[in-house]
């Protein structure tokens, strides 16, 4: 569309050109209207709202477990630390402090998840720009990761391993081992990037100086994350506002200066190795517990347990040991006190209590049924966390029954992308798709 412009020929227009949501680089989802003067884009009005899925007003129509799968798609490509965040907001707001053995679990799988988020935002941006080798080496560095994810909680993307009150299952025997043999892995394969990348001629011209913001501006717009940190301002809630184990384990918060993508990129990069070293720290400082070993009885079948309780013999079957069955490993009782809260109210009973007790049964009932659950005092909590793209927050308000009366997100990225038209304003139209990458937005969390 022409339009009448402010070019420096007499007479002269400006063109208008829409930029998305079918461009492959907007993810389909974003739109940017922008007015162009020959190649520079001269105004910008981005537009968001195109994967809205009324996630907040669906985490309040069922219990506050039920949301868990919800956050799961607020950022799609780091769900663990959505699912964190948001039982930890429901913990904050029923006053119970999880296991130490939890919380270190969370920190390892958090910074898992950070990893994959990096990998992937490097890799997708880098491969806009036409290093389609870079983009392979990473995805290939993320499947490692990927496969330890799916070790623990049994799916790769949408994970939903969170609980109020602890997490799905414990952590699967050689767990450490795989961890430290993937992270190797990963460190080779960011070093071939490195080499391939930061010092690459035609990366640099393509993002040093390019999309660049202001400390000021940066600041004012509220952004968090690896944007704040790449104009030199070392805010990073795991070191601001310590959470689970974050004060107990060493790392650096990597920050750079000149608030361009490439100063974004270089911190990216940093973040991935301290997210390696913190949760190689917590692999090594995670306590043990107490192994389920019963020296007077012998494991049984469930389906014999079950039985033999039917038929009023359960004289002692409290403390025989349940062989489970595959897709249950990790919750039985000695999984379950180490990773769990010992609250009634709020976590669902070990599996073998489930089905070796009446007690136990009516326990995970009263958890699960219409109208019972988990039922927080009326009141508020807000609960912060270090995602991949910055603070993420979750604010939920109680009216005392067994739903929320008000889930909120405070997503990382939707500040950048308030911004981002001042990042591509005066740059030129071939340079909106290398910074659109920096921004790393994902709709999920954008849109909610």
């Amino acid at each position: 569309m022409l339009g009448e412009g402010s070019g420096t020929g007499s007479g002269s227009q400006n063109l208008h050109v829409g930029v998305g949501p079918a461009h492959p680089a907007m993810h389909g989802i974003i739109r940017i209207m922008t007015e162009l003067d020959g190649e520079v884009i001269v105004r910008a009005d981005v537009e968001i709202g195109y994967l809205h899925r009324a996630f907040e007003k669906d985490c309040e129509v069922g219990g506050y477990n039920n949301a868990i799968p919800y956050t799961d798609r607020l950022n799609y490509v780091s769900p663990l630390i959505n699912n964190f965040g948001y039982c930890s907001a429901v913990e904050k707001l029923l006053g119970i402090d999880i296991t130490e053995r939890c919380q270190y679990i969370r920190v390892i799988m958090s910074e898992i998840s950070r990893i994959c988020d990096h990998l992937t935002c490097v890799g997708a941006s880098a491969m806009e720009l036409g290093a389609f080798t870079v983009f392979l080496y990473m995805i290939k560095a993320r499947e490692f990761l990927w496969e330890l994810v799916e070790d623990v909680t049994g799916a790769r993307l949408t994970i939903s391993y969170g609980r109020v009150g602890g997490v799905k299952a414990d952590l699967p025997d050689g767990f450490a081992v795989r961890t430290r043999k993937a992270f190797k892995e990963t460190r080779e394969v960011l070093d071939e990037v490195h080499r391939l990348l930061t010092g690459n001629r035609i990366f640099m011209d393509r993002m040093v100086g390019v999309g660049a913001l202001s400390r000021e501006e940066t600041i004012g717009y509220a952004i968090t994350g690896p944007l704040l940190r790449a104009v030199g301002v070392p805010y990073d809630v795991r070191r601001a506002q310590p959470y689970y184990v974050y004060d107990r384990v060493e790392f650096e918060v990597p920050t750079q200066r000149a608030g361009d993508n490439y100063a974004r990129y270089l911190v990216r990069m940093a973040e991935m190795e301290q997210a390696m070293r913190i949760a190689e720290q917590a692999l090594e400082a995670i306590p043990g517990g107490p192994i389920n070993v019963d020296f007077e009885g012998r494991p049984i079948d469930p389906a014999a347990y079950v039985d033999q309780g039917k038929r009023g013999k359960t004289e002692g079957l409290l403390l025989l040991p349940v062989t489970l069955s595959p897709n249950l490993q990790g919750q039985d009782r000695g999984a379950w006190e180490r990773v769990n809260v010992a609250d009634k109210r709020v976590v669902l009973p070990p599996k073998a209590t489930t089905y070796g007790s009446i007690e136990g049964l009516m326990n995970h009932f009263m958890l699960v049924m219409e109208g019972y659950g988990i039922r927080p005092p009326p009141g508020e909590a807000y609960f912060a966390v270090e995602g991949a793209n910055g603070e993420l927050g979750f604010y939920v308000v109680s009216d005392g029954t067994d739903r929320p009366y008000r889930v909120r997100c405070r997503p990382p990225c939707l500040p950048p992308m308030a911004a981002l038209h001042r990042m591509i304003e005066g740059q030129m139209v071939a340079d909106l798709i290398p910074t659109f990458g920096s921004v790393n937005m994902i709709g999920g969390e954008l849109d909610r």
